[in-house]
């Protein structure tokens, strides 16, 4: 039998749960976002992925880049859609300077964790991570299926 998914908070409109195997998150930040109105249907309707995605510092401003939102056949009949297009992030000046010096000279990367809405806002969950190596990774998977063995093991005794 299939496991159910867990479920998700109601404001929450996609995750991108990739970032957590490739990256150790150091700090989370959140961030509004600039939309089209086609665009915010279609997150209400859930249509984002963000796994592809990535967040860049360009003149003194941060932009999403590779966020791709699927357009609703009804929502956008007098507009052609662009589903793939650069979206700016609205921080304050204070915050992008605190990533500027994090990703230019400590070398880290910023990264999408999550969209969720906020008091009818959508918001986007920056993560500035560092890469993990394949050892890294490695070893949190064996801690995962550690922990996991533990649990099983705990529940024969109690049982």
């Amino acid at each position: 039998m299939a496991k159910p998914k867990k479920n998700r908070p109601a404001n929450t409109i996609a995750l991108n749960k990739k970032v957590r195997h490739d990256y150790f998150i150091e700090e989370r930040l959140e961030a509004g976002i600039a939309l089209q109105g086609w665009e915010v249907k279609s997150l209400r309707a859930g249509r984002i992925q963000l796994s592809e995605s990535y967040v860049v510092l360009k003149g003194g401003e941060i932009w999403l880049i590779g966020a791709h939102i699927t357009a609703l056949p009804t929502a956008s009949t007098h507009i052609s859609p662009e589903p793939v297009r650069t979206r700016k992030l609205l921080l304050h000046q204070s915050e992008i300077g605190h990533l500027t010096g994090a990703v230019e000279r400590r070398g880290y990367t910023l990264v999408p964790t999550a969209m969720y809405w906020k008091q009818g806002r959508a918001k986007l969950e920056i993560g500035l991570v560092k890469g993990k190596k394949k050892y890294d990774k490695r070893a949190a998977e064996k801690d995962r299926d550690w922990a996991r063995e533990k649990e099983r093991l705990f529940k024969k005794e109690v049982s």
